[in-house]
C-alpha cells in the first residue's frame, strides 16, 4: 500500500512529528491534552504531514522545521475536525465516538480554538512571513469553505462547480499548503513551489471525492463511518448532485425530500438513484482526472524516490476503500 510505503521511507520523521505535535498540545489544563490527544490519535491517516515530510526530503531537506511544520497542518486539520464534529452533531468518526460525543460541544470547540492558536504560535516561532502567509491564507480559506459549506446545507440545487469550490476550500486547501511549505523552507523556485502548491491542491480534491462515493458505497470496516452520513447532515456532495442531474423523477424526488430533512431515513432509494445514473463512476472520474493532475505536476520536479511515493499517494487517494 502507498501509505505503509510513505511510511517505511519517512522512517524516524514520523516519530519526530508526533513529538512535535504532542509538545504543541501541551497545557496546564488537563482537559486540553487529554481531548486534544483523543482527536488527534483516533486513526487518522496523518496524510497532509506525510505529504509535507516526503515534498521536503524529495529536495533533500536536512534540517527540522519540517516537522514543526507538518505537526502545525495536523494540528489545524484537527481543529476544524473538531468543530465540523460539533456543527454536525457527528457522534462517531474513524470508528470512536466524537469528542462531542464524549465530552459535548462546548469542550470541543474551545479546545480546538486551542489548537488553532497554539498552531498560530508555532508558526510565528518559526520566524519566516512566507510561511505564515501560506498558512494564514489557508485557515482563512479552510473558515470560509466550512461557512460555504454550511450554507449549502439541505440544499439539493448545489450545483457541481460550487460544490467543488467547497471541496478546494474545505479539503484540498491544506493538502496545497502542506505541499507548497516544502519548497519554501527549501528556498526552491517559483515553479517548483507552484508545481508542490498544483500537486496537494488536486490530491486533496480526488481525496474528498472519493470519500464522497464511499460515503454511499463504503464496504470495509474501517470506513468508521455511518453510511450515508453526508446524507443525513443535508449535505449536497458530488455523486447526488450528478445522480439528480441524471436521474428520473423518483429519484430525483428521493434525492431531494433526504437533503431537505428526511436523511437516512430515505438512504436505500437514494442509493438506487446513485447506482441507477452511475453517480459513484463519475465521481471517481473525477477523482481520478484530479489524481492525474497531481502527478503531472511532480514532473517538474527532481525525480527521486520521494517523488515516486508522492505520485502513488494519489494513485491511493482514488483506488482506496477506506
Amino acid at each position: 500500500m502507498a501509505i505503509e510505503q510513505l511510511q517505511t521511507l519517512l522512517g524516524d520523521d514520523l516519530p519526530a512529528v508526533d513529538r512535535a505535535i504532542h509538545g504543541l498540545l501541551e497545557s496546564d489544563i488537563p482537559l486540553i491534552p487529554l481531548l486534544g490527544s483523543y482527536v488527534i490519535e483516533s486513526g487518522g491517516k496523518r496524510l497532509r504531514p506525510m505529504v509535507h515530510l516526503a515534498a521536503a526530503r524529495l529536495f533533500g531537506y536536512e534540517g527540522s522545521r519540517h516537522h514543526t511544520l507538518a505537526a502545525i497542518v495536523e494540528l489545524l486539520h484537527t481543529a476544524t475536525l473538531m468543530h465540523d464534529d460539533v456543527v454536525d452533531d457527528s457522534q462517531q468518526r474513524r470508528t470512536r465516538p466524537t469528542a462531542n460525543a464524549v465530552w459535548g460541544s462546548q469542550a470541543p470547540v474551545l479546545v480546538g480554538d486551542f489548537l488553532f492558536a497554539r498552531a498560530f504560535q508555532a508558526m510565528v516561532n518559526d520566524q519566516d512571513m512566507r510561511v505564515l502567509e501560506v498558512l494564514s491564507a489557508a485557515t482563512r480559506e479552510l473558515a470560509e469553505g466550512e461557512v460555504l459549506q454550511l450554507q449549502n446545507t439541505h440544499d439539493p440545487d448545489v450545483a457541481e462547480d460550487d460544490y467543488l469550490r467547497v471541496v478546494s476550500a474545505k479539503t484540498a486547501v491544506l493538502f496545497e499548503a502542506a505541499a507548497r511549505l516544502a519548497a519554501v523552507i527549501n528556498d526552491r523556485s517559483q515553479a517548483e513551489e507552484e508545481a508542490l502548491a498544483r500537486y496537494g491542491h488536486n490530491l486533496g480534491v480526488a481525496f474528498q471525492l472519493v470519500d464522497d462515493c464511499l460515503d454511499y458505497s463504503a464496504t470495509a470496516d474501517g470506513w468508521g463511518k455511518q453510511l450515508g452520513n453526508d446524507l443525513e447532515e443535508g449535505k449536497p456532495t458530488l455523486p447526488a448532485i450528478y445522480a439528480l442531474a441524471h436521474a428520473d423523477r423518483a429519484g430525483r424526488d428521493a434525492i431531494r425530500r433526504a437533503l431537505a430533512e428526511e436523511g437516512v431515513a430515505l438512504l436505500e432509494p437514494v442509493q438506487a438513484a446513485i447506482e441507477g445514473t452511475g453517480a459513484i463512476a463519475y465521481t471517481k472520474q473525477v477523482a481520478a482526472e484530479r489524481a492525474t493532475l497531481a502527478q503531472e505536476a511532480l514532473t517538474e520536479l527532481p525525480e527521486t524516490e520521494e517523488r515516486r511515493a508522492l505520485a502513488s499517494v494519489a494513485e491511493f487517494a482514488v483506488d482506496r476503500d477506506f
